[in-house]
């Protein structure tokens, strides 16, 4: 090939390369925003190598729910972040003190589904359904997920609404999927 080609050649095939880069980034984003694979660790481990979920954490090991966590059952915990517990403030505080322990047991069992469900697979379902699909949390509550635009949300029963807020990690015994508000049961109402 004569020299003038190849010097002709090589800004084209640079060019042709820049593309591929910016496929490269796409992917890596949406990667971002997916289901981390990590099934060398249980949900307890992986819970606890997570910046954003210390709070979470905290809630679980004062729960003495952290054997479930690190057990051979397949749970999805949908995992509320540090910002959700810190909006709610002194509630909040409350919830970790050892007589709240009953409401914080039922406050995480209802964060808490059986099996394996990624943010993809509940997409697909949303999806396939055509509208929101509805689940049992363990705490006997139901929850529906749908779309709003490319994110999904999940709704409780009161109409507390929360947006998967980063991206799930999938371990050897379920999945953590991070959402950014606290699914709180509705209150009683103790007047008279």
């Amino acid at each position: 090939m004569p020299a003038t080609w190849k010097s002709a050649l090589a800004p084209l095939a640079l060019a042709l390369l820049v593309p591929t880069t910016a496929c490269s980034d796409a992917d890596s984003s949406a990667k971002e925003n997916g289901t981390r694979d990590d099934g060398t660790q249980t949900l307890a481990s992986a819970l606890a190598s997570d910046n954003d979920l210390r709070s979470l954490q905290a809630a679980v090991e004062r729960s003495d729910l952290s054997g479930v966590f690190d057990g051979p059952a397949s749970y999805t915990v949908l995992a509320p972040d540090d910002a959700a517990f810190e909006a709610l403030g002194d509630e909040g505080e409350t919830l970790l003190e050892a007589d709240q322990r009953p409401i914080l047991v039922a406050i995480l069992r209802d964060h808490l589904l059986p099996g394996h469900l990624t943010p993809e697979t509940i997409g697909e379902a949303i999806e396939r359904k055509g509208g929101p699909v509805t689940m049992t949390t363990l705490g006997q509550t139901e929850v529906s997920f749908s779309r709003s635009g490319d994110d999904i949300v999940v709704s409780s029963g009161d109409g507390t609404t929360a947006q998967f807020a980063g991206a799930a990690i999938a371990t050897n015994n379920g999945v953590i999927i991070p959402i950014d508000t606290v699914l709180l049961p509705p209150r009683q109402d103790t007047a008279s």
